[in-house]
């Protein structure tokens, strides 16, 4: 049984991929998702944030001390090169390092909303030894008068930029929040991506009633979550070449056949795996394996994609017809629990 399959290029030893998360933040967890048996592991994330704070520390401490005698300034940064040394500079060494320590595809990840100083580290991440680099553009903007045209446009200038100095594979992990996610993800295509990750997860934050406060939450993802992610890549797999990989609502094996199904290249875990341990991964892809054996299916080929949106259907008359039919249904199901 074949259960290698392509992502971004890349041949896979199966579609079970790890996904951005606290799993792979060193390299022994690294070891540890892909001794599991992974195909590829996706790096926690590299953000933002925390570049820029290093960036405002290192000016906030080149201006305290500019009249200083001259003697000191060796002990400052001396050029804007030198910014992002620290957090940047830890991150790339440790993809350098998770990359020679594993013999699957080690993915990068960039998780910011600016062009900033990403198109540099994306270099120096792919020099590092990084089979591919995925943007995750977590662009959630608080501006009421920020318009759609304005976030579709920003995001594009970011991959476009990216693209032009790296010359590994691109994925983009994008949000199911834009107006037309299906058409913003093809030019997300034709402006370099190679790939797409469906979908980012939104943090809203959560109210304490009690300390009157606004607090951070996170949550891991739920088995439901995957149908929007899943509603997408199965309408977007016969009207693009990029690689579609699937993320949120992973739980069981058979979480990922439904995605493969629908046409997903690689199927992406981090909840299960954090609820359950790496060694989780082991389970997923077994799972599909027996399932493969039941259904008498060679290889992954043969089904990928079986479900997916035929490409001569009108989409929008297909996905109205099952709106329709999904409320008729429950009318009848809901409707008759208290009779």
């Amino acid at each position: 049984m074949d259960l290698s399959t392509k992502y971004l290029g890349l041949t896979l030893r199966n579609p079970v991929v790890a996904s951005a998360g606290p799993l792979s933040q060193t390299v022994d967890g690294v070891r540890d998702l892909v001794a599991a048996g992974v195909g590829a592991v996706v790096m926690y994330s590299l953000f933002e944030e925390q570049v820029r704070r290093e960036l405002e520390r290192d000016l906030h401490l080149e201006q305290a001390h500019q009249d200083s005698f001259a003697e000191a300034s060796s002990y400052f940064p001396a050029s804007s090169e030198a910014a992002d040394r620290g957090v940047a500079d830890a991150y790339v060494g440790l993809v350098r390092r998770a990359a020679a320590a594993v013999d699957v595809p080690v993915i990068a990840s960039i998780n910011g909303s600016s062009l900033g100083g990403w198109v540099e580290i994306a270099q120096r991440l792919a020099d590092a030894g990084a089979a591919a680099i995925e943007l995750n553009i977590y662009l959630a903007p608080g501006n009421v008068s920020v318009t759609g045209a304005d976030v579709e446009r920003h995001h594009l200038q970011i991959v476009t930029a990216v693209r032009q100095v790296v010359e590994v594979p691109l994925a983009v992990k994008l949000s199911p929040f834009f107006s037309s996610p299906g058409q913003m993800a093809l030019q997300l295509v034709e402006a370099g991506a190679d790939g797409l990750v469906l979908f980012n997860r939104s943090l809203q934050p959560e109210i304490d009633i009690e300390t009157l406060a606004v607090r951070p939450s996170v949550a891991l993802s739920t088995r439901f979550e995957a149908r929007l992610p899943r509603t997408w890549i199965a309408a977007l797999a016969r009207h693009t070449h990029a690689s579609l990989a699937a993320t949120s609502g992973v739980e069981e094996a058979s979480d990922v056949v439904r995605y493969l199904l629908a046409g997903a290249d690689v199927v992406m875990s981090t909840s299960a795996l954090v609820r359950h341990g790496a060694g989780y991964a082991h389970h997923l892809v077994a799972g599909l394996q027996d399932w493969m054996t039941r259904h008498e299916f060679a290889t992954v080929d043969q089904f990928r994609g079986l479900l997916a949106t035929p490409a001569d259907a009108d989409a929008q008359a297909l996905a109205r017809a099952g709106y329709v039919a999904g409320l008729e249904g429950a009318r009848h199901a809901f409707g008759s629990a208290h009779r």
